[in-house]
């Protein structure tokens, strides 16, 4: 919602604007000096970008328009998760726990937890390293290694609809000049005609380069932003599980391991202690019902 707004006051002020100093703002639609311009920037993305990568970029304009973040709910439901995980791990024989770590989605433990259990990137990458706990062969500083790497892959990945549609938003001013450039040898060809209609050529010419200015830095660029935004957001929740499972295999318990995760989360969204705990209280008590039923 904030992007529409934001775009709605960025298009009100420039045609206000432009109305005041008593433009015509029949002169700024000028259709096919936008299908010059879109069209070449579609091309050159199309060109720059295996397809995965532009089916990818469509996902993240969704998210970035709607805001499609972690939010508190989502924090306390990995948090609950994981302390319930923890626990398991202190108090019953590893094969009791590699079960539910081996099928997740039939596991009573992770569906106390839907959220999580939705996101299936988050859940694969959980399993993947609790089980590296249970093996129990593997050193802390080894394991973090791991993270590491792999969150600066996935960070890498995520981040390709940024990056491609910034390349893109650099290039749209070029393509402005393109597509004036393309007017002006229009008008050229009426050069014989009246000053009226060379006038009136010339100006549909010089609204290329405005349309590709404009695109560029109060479109594209902030939507590019946005989408970075809100894909670092979404790679946060995995620092908060690695920050949690590293602090337990370096002995800490289960609830101190939790905070290690708590306090990776950014201050206007971290849920208080309290939450936290009435959140893993209400888990532990579901997990035992479902192993009672």
């Amino acid at each position: 919602m904030s992007f529409f707004i934001g775009l709605i006051i960025a298009i009100g002020s420039m045609l206000g604007g432009f109305m005041a100093l008593g433009g015509k703002v029949s002169v700024i639609w000028q259709p096919f000096e936008f299908v010059i311009i879109g069209g070449i920037a579609l091309g050159i993305f199309i060109i720059a970008n295996p397809m995965s990568t532009v089916k990818d970029t469509g996902k993240a304009i969704k998210e970035a328009i709607a805001g499609d973040v972690p939010k508190r709910d989502d924090y306390l439901a990995i948090l609950g998760l994981l302390f319930n995980l923890l626990r398991e791990l202190r108090s019953k024989a590893r094969n009791e726990v590699e079960a539910h770590i081996d099928d997740p989605h039939n596991s009573p433990i992770f569906n106390n937890f839907p959220r999580v259990l939705k996101n299936q990137e988050l859940t694969n990458f959980v399993c993947d390293y609790v089980r590296l706990l249970i093996i129990g062969n593997a050193r802390p500083h080894e394991i973090e290694s791991l993270m590491d790497e792999e969150l600066v892959t996935m960070r890498r990945h995520k981040l390709k609809p940024y990056n491609s549609l910034t390349v893109v938003s650099e290039a749209l001013p070029a393509l402005g000049i393109v597509a004036a450039v393309l007017g002006i040898v229009k008008a050229m060809g009426a050069i014989d005609q009246s000053p009226a209609i060379l006038g009136s050529l010339i100006g549909a010419a010089l609204i290329g380069t405005f349309i590709g200015i404009f695109t560029s830095y109060a479109v594209l660029t902030p939507l590019a932003q946005k989408i970075k935004l809100t894909r670092e957001k979404q790679a946060r929740i995995y620092i908060i599980v690695k920050q949690t499972l590293l602090a337990y295999m370096n002995g800490a318990l289960p609830q101190i391991a939790l905070e290690h995760g708590r306090k990776a989360i950014s201050a206007p969204e971290r849920p208080t202690i309290d939450e936290v705990e009435n959140e893993t209280v209400i888990g532990r008590n579901d997990a035992a019902a479902a192993e009672a039923a």
